[in-house]
């Protein structure tokens, strides 16, 4: 008899247990629930970087067995007309006036978005956005713009989208050391591919000659060394986040005048660029940086005539004595330097005679025109149009867009 009263007690302490586990999975599933479904992305109470979680929406997607990042068959430029190879090698530069549905419609490889693409969006907005244009595109889009951090920022000015703006280069390493300028690029990069843009424009290599030169609140200061560290870190930090980089300004802006205004000249000497200028490029490019963009400055021991952008011999410096085999890009092609140094004239033929894989430029009509008259005279060869389209293809499928 007692030991019948005692099993009954157990059971009904059993009994009781289990359903105390089922009230509280319950309860636990109703908090799950009321939880925000995305975390935030900037703390507001500290202007440094907290945030380095990765958002849903940033997550890279695996490469396949039967996806190698040289897999580029479905688009092949065997498959493409001249036109269509042509146009890839747009990087549209998207200032308020341009069409840019009309240029996706085109063809064109990228976008490169300024700041008022984003003026008062919240983030899906701009997700919105992005994805439109990536549904428009037949071959994938570049979507890039420039978020250096501190003088220089598209996204980030917007608070719905960061509470502060991201900060300059040397203010991260001078109050967070190489910690701070890591988080940072992270929470940039997740911040980004989060958005649909797929690029970032950066960083800047430059070494500036001293605290008074246009470029100096750009970098991370005057010694190149330093400045090679912080180019390694970053481009090694934005390829594991799978977002593109940007090498810029080649060959180096050193203490020239800002080039959106005014024709910049560069008189130091080759040296000067061996033992200063070219570290952190060559940084860069041994970290796997995707691309390279070249600035407007008519480096005269290099090319006394013509802009760095629209040189050979800077192009061939790149590509021969510092081994870059990636895109080459110009500067925006609507800067003052170029369109004083051309009286206006169309600068795509020169840009691409040069060496560039992609232009950066809102005249694209015209200059898809231009390339394309160039090759059927004969002034440019296809092959060479066929070098750069595969570069593009490559750089497209290494981001997984392909």
């Amino acid at each position: 008899m007692l030991r019948n009263k005692l099993f009954a007690v157990i059971a009904l302490v059993l009994a009781i247990s289990c359903v105390l586990s089922a009230c509280s999975l319950i309860a636990n599933k109703n908090h799950c629930d009321t939880l925000p479904s995305e975390a935030t992305i900037n703390s507001e109470d500290n202007n440094l970087i907290t945030s380095t979680a990765l958002p849903e929406t940033t997550t890279v997607p695996e490469t396949t067995d039967t996806q190698s990042p040289d897999d580029v068959s479905s688009f092949n430029v065997d498959t493409m007309s001249l036109e269509e190879k042509v146009a890839q090698m747009i990087l549209v530069s998207c200032h308020e006036d341009v069409d840019v549905i009309d240029a996706i419609t085109k063809g064109v490889g990228g976008l490169c978005l300024y700041a008022f693409s984003f003026e008062d969006k919240n983030k899906y907005e701009v997700i919105d956005m992005t994805s439109y244009y990536q549904s428009l595109a037949n071959v994938p889009l570049i979507i890039s713009t420039d978020e250096e951090g501190g003088d220089v920022n598209r996204v980030s000015i917007n608070d719905n989208l960061r509470a502060v703006p991201f900060w300059a280069p040397a203010d991260l390493f001078k109050y967070g050391g190489w910690e701070l300028v890591k988080s940072d690029t992270e929470e940039k990069a997740d911040l980004l591919l989060s958005l649909g843009i797929n690029v970032n424009l950066a960083p800047v290599c430059d070494v500036p000659l001293s605290e008074d030169n246009y470029i100096y609140s750009r970098t991370f200061g005057m010694d190149a060394n330093n400045t090679a560290a912080y180019v390694t870190l970053v481009v090694s930090t934005m390829k594991e986040k799978g977002i593109g980089s940007t090498l810029k300004h080649f060959p180096g802006y050193g203490g020239s005048v800002d080039t959106h205004e005014n024709v910049a000249y560069d008189t130091r000497d080759y040296s000067a660029f061996e033992n200063g200028d070219f570290i952190p490029f060559q940084h860069g490019i041994s970290s796997g940086a995707d691309s390279v963009l070249v600035s407007h400055n008519i480096v005269t021991c290099m090319d006394a005539e013509m802009p760095a952008s629209l040189s050979k011999p800077v192009h061939d410096i790149l590509r021969n004595d510092l081994g870059f085999d990636g895109v080459i890009m110009t500067d925006d092609l609507v800067m003052d330097a170029i369109t004083q140094f051309t009286d206006g004239e169309s600068t795509a033929t020169y840009a691409v005679l040069a060496g560039n894989d992609m232009l950066c430029c809102e005249n694209y009509d015209e200059a898809i025109k231009s390339i394309v008259n160039a090759v059927n005279e004969g002034v440019i060869s296809e092959a060479q149009i066929d070098d750069s389209v595969n570069r593009i293809l490559k750089w497209k499928s290494d981001l997984n867009l392909l």
